[in-house]
């Protein structure tokens, strides 16, 4: 069990790794440093063999430069902060 963030490099070398073993249809690891988006970017190429496409590659890329650029941590607590302000309305509203 990890106590600290891997480093990037640390994260790139998971990554790869990581992507090595989805695209042979094996199991991902747990404690790769990966966040839930790139993970199940991941996750689907792995359920995709033998048919692993180049857009499953790609996305799967696209997910992983999200984790490293922020914009993965960014959406998801945007989509946090939408649920909170619609949790507060509805009990507002029914007070």
């Amino acid at each position: 069990m990890r106590f600290e963030h891997p480093s990037e490099p640390e994260l790139r070398a998971n990554f790869e790794a990581e992507l090595r073993s989805a695209l042979a249809g094996e199991g991902l690891h747990s404690d790769t440093g990966l966040d839930d988006e790139t993970s199940t970017a991941l996750r689907s190429l792995a359920a995709a063999f033998p048919n692993v496409t180049q857009q499953l590659v790609d996305a799967a890329r696209a997910a992983f430069a999200g984790q490293l650029d922020g914009s993965n941590a960014r959406a998801a607590d945007e989509l946090l902060d939408r649920m909170i302000a619609e949790h507060n309305r509805r009990h507002s509203a029914s007070e």
